[in-house]
C-alpha cells in the first residue's frame, strides 16, 4: 500500500506536495519522493525514510515548478529495499514521464518479458511500477506516433494500458510540457480522488489517494476518480476526463475502511470513521451471540484504527470502555513493517499497557484485524502481564485466510495465522480465552450502510475470490517462492544504492 498525490497550480507546488505526503504518511513509511516540472524539465528527489526525514531545505529548493507528483511507499511482496525502487520513476522517451503508482500488478512479470521482447523497452528493477510506467510510455508512443500529444492520444493510451494490465493500480504521472495524467484501475480497487481550489489567480487541481490530503490543504473534494477513468490536467490547468475501460466496476479494497485509510477520509463516498462505527455495531451483535457479557468487565481498543469500533461496541452492549493501551506515535505500523522479528519487537515499543486498567479484570480487546497474529499475541501477553484475569479478543474484520495480491503486504499463506486454523485454534495461538471475528457479510453491510451505492468490494483476503480472475494456486506458489527468495537475497548483505537521494547527508 502506498500514497500518491499530484498537483497542478499557478504557484510553486513543492511545499504543497510535501504537506500532502505528510498527510498520507500512514500509507507508507519506507520511502518518499517528489518530482516537479518546470517547463520541459523535471526535478526529482527521493530516498528511504519518513517524509520529514527525507526532505531538507536544500532538497525543497531543488524542486521548482508549478506541477508535481509525490509518493510515500512501503514495499510489497518480493520488492527490493534499494533506493532504485523508490518512487517517482522516470523515463525520457517518448515524451519524458515521471510516474507514481499505488497498487500491485498481477501480470507484471509477463508484461516485463513482453516489454523487452516485443516493445523493446528495458526494465531496470523488479518493480511492477516501473513495468506499468513503461507500458504507459509505449502506449503513448503508439497513440501519438511519438511526435506530439493531444487529449485523444493520451486517453487512447490509457485505454490500451487497461487492456494489457491486470491488477490494482492508481497512478499519477507528469508528461513533460503537457500536463498531469491520473487514472485508476477498471475494478476500482485502489482509491483516487480529485480536489480543486479556486482563487483570484485561477483554479488549482489536486489528485490524491485520500480526501484528507485535499481537504486539510484547503482543496474542495470534487469526487472520486471512477474505476477505469483517466483525468488529464494540462499545464494551463484545464481539466479533461474520460472513461477508458470497457467494463468498469467499483470494487474498493475493503481494508481501506478496516485499517489503511485515515478515519477523517472519505473513500468512494463512504466516511471511513462512520464505517468503522458501524463495524463496531455489527461486531457487538456477534460478541453478544458468542460470549457471556456478564463475564466482560471492560472493553479496550488497540489504538488507533480500532477505537471507533470498540467505542461503538461498548456503547451498544452497555459495557465499560477504557483506554488500557497507550501508543507511542513515533513507531511505524507493525503490519507493514518488513520482517517478523522487527514487527514483534516494535509491538512492545509501540504499545504500553496501564496496569490500573487491567488488574483483576476480564477485558475484551478490540482490534481492527488479525493478519499474522504477531501483534495480537504480544498484546494478549501484555494484558496478562498487566494483571488481567481473562483476555477476550475481538476482530472488527473477518479472519484473513488468503493472500492479498493487490498491493497489501500479506502474500504468504504460511504467514497468515488464520490459514488452515479454526477460530478456537487461532485463539489458542494468540493466547486469548476466546476470540470473536466479524462476519464478512456484516462488514460489507456496515460499509453499505454509509454508502448504499457500494455494491462490490475486494474481499479476496477473506474469501479467496480474486476479482482479476488470473490468480491460481500455481500463481500463489510462485509468488511465495519469489518472496522467500527476495528475503534470502536481502539477508545476504549485498545492497546496491542507486537513484536520487542516495548520497544525501
Amino acid at each position: 500500500m502506498c500514497g500518491i498525490v499530484g498537483v497542478v497550480s499557478h504557484t510553486p507546488v513543492n511545499q504543497l506536495l510535501y504537506d500532502s505526503l505528510l498527510l498520507l504518511q500512514h500509507r507508507g513509511q519506507d520511502a518518499a519522493g517528489i518530482a516537479t516540472s518546470q517547463g520541459n524539465n523535471f526535478n526529482m528527489f527521493k530516498a528511504h525514510g519518513l517524509v520529514r526525514d527525507v526532505f531538507r531545505t536544500r532538497n525543497m529548493r531543488s524542486l521548482p515548478g508549478n506541477m508535481g507528483i509525490g509518493h510515500v511507499r512501503y514495499p510489497t511482496a518480493g520488492s527490493s529495499s534499494s533506493e532504485e525502487e523508490t518512487q517517482p520513476f522516470y523515463v525520457n522517451a517518448p515524451f519524458g514521464i515521471t510516474f507514481a503508482h499505488n497498487g500491485n500488478l498481477t501480470n507484471w512479470e509477463a508484461l516485463r518479458e513482453e516489454l523487452f521482447r516485443v516493445d523493446r523497452r528495458h526494465i531496470n528493477t523488479n518493480s511492477d511500477s516501473e513495468v506499468l510506467l513503461n507500458v504507459l510510455a509505449h502506449e503513448l508512443q503508439c497513440a501519438s506516433d511519438g511526435v506530439s500529444l493531444d487529449e485523444d492520444a493520451i486517453f487512447k493510451a490509457v485505454r490500451a494500458v487497461h487492456r494489457r494490465v491486470k491488477g490494482a493500480y492508481a497512478v499519477v504521472a507528469q508528461i513533460a510540457g503537457y500536463g498531469l495524467l491520473a487514472f485508476r484501475d477498471p475494478l476500482g480497487i485502489r482509491p483516487l480522488c480529485l480536489g480543486r481550489l479556486d482563487s483570484d489567480a485561477g483554479t488549482e487541481w489536486m489528485v490524491a489517494s485520500e480526501s484528507v490530503a485535499l481537504e486539510a490543504l484547503g482543496f474542495t473534494m470534487v469526487r472520486d476518480v471512477e474505476p477505469g477513468e483517466a483525468l488529464f490536467i494540462s499545464v494551463d490547468r484545464k481539466l479533461s476526463a474520460r472513461q477508458c475501460a470497457d467494463k468498469p466496476s467499483l470494487n474498493p479494497c475493503i481494508f481501506e475502511y478496516v485499517y489503511f485509510a485515515r478515519p477523517d477520509s472519505v473513500v468512494d463516498g463512504a466516511s471511513v470513521y462512520s464505517t468503522r462505527l458501524r463495524m463496531g455495531e455489527c461486531l457487538a451483535d456477534k460478541v453478544a451471540r458468542s460470549l457471556r457479557l456478564g463475564d466482560v468487565d471492560v472493553v479496550m481498543p488497540i489504538p488507533d484504527s480500532s477505537r471507533p469500533a470498540a467505542m461503538q461496541l461498548a456503547a451498544r452492549l452497555n459495557l465499560n470502555y477504557r483506554e488500557g493501551f497507550i501508543k507511542n506515535r513515533y513507531v511505524g505500523r507493525t503490519f507493514i513493517m518488513p520482517g517478523q522479528a522487527v514487527r514483534k519487537k516494535s509491538v512492545r515499543q509501540k504499545l504500553n499497557a496501564m496496569g490500573e486498567e487491567f488488574k483483576g479484570k476480564n477485558v475484551l480487546i478490540v482490534d481492527d484485524s488479525i493478519v499474522r497474529g504477531t501483534t495480537s499475541r504480544e498484546i494478549v501477553d501484555m494484558a496478562r502481564a498487566a494483571g488481567a484475569n481473562k483476555v477476550f479478543f475481538a476482530s472488527a474484520a473477518p479472519a484473513v485466510r488468503f493472500p492479498n495480491v493487490y498491493g497489501i503486504d500479506m502474500p504468504t499463506r504460511r504467514e497468515l495465522i488464520a490459514y488452515g486454523r479454526s477460530t478456537d485454534e487461532i485463539a489458542k495461538e494468540i493466547g486469548a480465552d476466546a476470540l470473536v471475528y466479524q462476519d464478512l457479510n456484516d462488514m460489507q453491510r456496515a460499509i453499505r450502510g454509509v454508502n448504499p451505492n457500494l455494491k462490490g468490494f475486494d474481499v479476496s483476503c477473506f474469501n479467496g475470490e480474486y476479482l482479476t480472475g488470473d490468480i491460481t494456486p500455481e500463481y500463489l506458489d510462485h509468488l511465495e517462492a519469489s518472496r522467500e527468495q527476495a528475503q534470502s537475497d536481502a539477508s545476504g548483505g549485498l545492497q546496491m544504492n542507486l537513484g536520487y537521494g542516495a548520497n544525501r547527508d
